[in-house]
């Protein structure tokens, strides 16, 4: 096990996933909506979990989250998850809706649980009707006591890897853990957009609580990413809280609410750098750091511009310091700040500072830009504010690939 900090003491669990904490079971299976790889996933829990959501700003929701949400509005609980891929159930109309809640209902009966103990998600091309034969056919053939791929696996579209991890701390003194797994490549863009994340614990949290929190750690973490600019119709984070734990319910009000926050924005953090660093034909991952903004929020904006300029992400790709790209994302953030106090740095390297050029060694610069990860600072002189925002390189690799997304 990794540390991942002190006070309180945060630990990454190898190998962990969304099926790490206590009370909870994972898997996947091959059901032909691929032609080889698993493609229909699924979670459940001993008990049903107090359960929270967070949506596609969309115009065009999808059917599955609809349903999820409908499930959720009945009592804030969820026992059991279902997610295919292949087909989005997006933009499909009464048929699409009343497929997702059939679906729902099928694995419901299959569990032994009530129909809205059940959530629902998808992902893949928009405007396929749902394989309703071949899905029935998987539901049928879930077995809990083991299946024949991981949940994180059988989620992928265009991933390249799985991903996932679950952290470990405790809570009055008892063990609890958070583990999540998520999907996403491309159509990434902040605002709750383009990739589906799963994120389970077995603390016990009041449903309010579970609800904020999971609102404002989404925005410090998966609300800061993007890939492509492009908000899906599908995507969510799902949190889901058992109670296995047997801790003291957690609210704001719990003096150890702090800690549940910190093991919640560690997993989803590290889920959120995942999908910026497996973006669509990717092969760097690009963190901006901005410092010294009027305010937190100012800093959010002028992060997420530097790290979603095409330009910016193009000259990454190909190693070249242009970091008149950098200040002109920055200036067209539609944010306030005096040019002649700005800094910046890639990596520790100064190559702007209060507003003038700094003559700097090309060929270093060059040889961090070819590393995997890159960190491009930008401090603004103007007060205490301060953001992070994950991203990737654009490559040729991108177009090719959503060229032929459908084939």
């Amino acid at each position: 096990m990794e540390k991942l900090d002190q006070k309180p003491t945060i630990t990454s669990i190898e190998n962990g996933s969304v099926g790490s904490a206590k009370g909870f079971k994972t898997g996947g299976m091959h059901i032909g909506m691929r032609t080889k790889k698993p493609d229909l996933g699924w979670i459940y829990s001993e008990v049903p979990a107090t359960a929270a959501g967070v949506y596609t700003t969309n115009v065009f929701q999808a059917a599955p989250l609809q349903v999820t949400q409908e499930s959720i509005a009945e009592e804030k609980k969820l026992q059991a998850v279902l997610v295919n891929t292949v087909s989005a159930n997006s933009c499909t109309g009464q048929q699409g809706l009343e497929n997702a809640r059939v679906t729902r209902q099928w694995l419901a009966q299959h569990l032994g649980i009530t129909d809205h103990l059940v959530g629902v998600a998808s992902t893949g091309v928009i405007g396929m009707q749902l394989p309703m034969e071949k899905i029935k056919k998987g539901i049928a053939a879930i077995d809990l006591s083991g299946s024949e791929a991981p949940f994180e696996e059988a989620i992928l579209t265009t991933d390249t890897k799985t991903k996932h991890l679950a952290v470990t701390f405790e809570i009055d003194g008892k063990p609890v853990t958070i583990g999540g797994a998520c999907k996403g490549s491309g159509m990434i863009h902040p605002n709750m957009a383009t990739m589906l994340g799963f994120v389970t614990t077995d603390a016990a949290v009041a449903p309010d609580a579970l609800k904020q929190a999971l609102k404002t750690i989404v925005d410090k973490t998966f609300n800061r990413i993007t890939v492509d600019g492009d908000t899906s119709t599908n995507d969510m984070v799902l949190l889901l809280a058992n109670g296995q734990a047997e801790n003291q319910p957690l609210s704001a009000q719990h003096p150890e609410w702090p800690v549940f926050l910190k093991g919640l924005e560690a997993v989803c953090q590290g889920l959120a750098k995942f999908i910026a660093g497996d973006g669509e034909g990717a092969t760097k991952l690009i963190e901006v750091q901005v410092t010294g903004a009027k305010d937190n929020q100012s800093a959010e904006v002028i992060a997420k511009t530097i790290v979603g300029s095409s330009l910016v992400k193009t000259a990454v790709f190909g190693s070249d310091a242009n970091w008149g790209r950098i200040v002109c994302a920055m200036g067209y953030s539609g944010e306030a700040f005096d040019p002649n106090h700005v800094t910046l740095k890639l990596g520790d390297l100064i190559l702007f500072e209060n507003g003038v050029p700094t003559p700097f060694d090309e060929q270093q610069a060059k040889n961090y830009l070819d590393e995997d990860s890159i960190v491009i600072k930008a401090s603004l002189g103007e007060g205490n504010g301060s953001a992070v925002a994950w991203g990737c390189d654009l490559t040729y690799d991108y177009v090719k690939i959503n060229a032929s997304y459908r084939s």
